[in-house]
């Protein structure tokens, strides 16, 4: 994985291989693919100036090596306490 840094004081879009992109606010940071650092479309955005590109760290934003999202309750609803009210309303 690679690091992108936006220089610019404005948000950038990014242009990705298959059509996707990496939206970046200024002064933010993301990472992408290592193949991805290669493509024409970024490579002119980091020859402008607007974006460095670096070596990022192994994993990066994986830490617990799962699918990136927290091990919280997975549940949608809301836990109350209060009783439910049933019959007629």
């Amino acid at each position: 994985m690679k690091t992108v840094k936006n220089l610019s004081a404005s948000p950038l879009r990014v242009p990705l291989p298959a059509g996707k992109t990496l939206h970046l606010g200024p002064n933010e940071s993301g990472s992408i693919r290592d193949a991805a650092a290669e493509h024409p479309a970024l490579k002119r955005l980091v020859e402008a100036g607007s974006l460095e590109v670096g070596a990022g760290t192994p994993g990066a934003g994986m830490s617990d090596g799962g699918s990136g999202r927290g091990s919280g309750d997975t549940s949608r609803h809301g836990k109350s306490s209060a009783a439910r009210k049933s019959g007629d309303r």
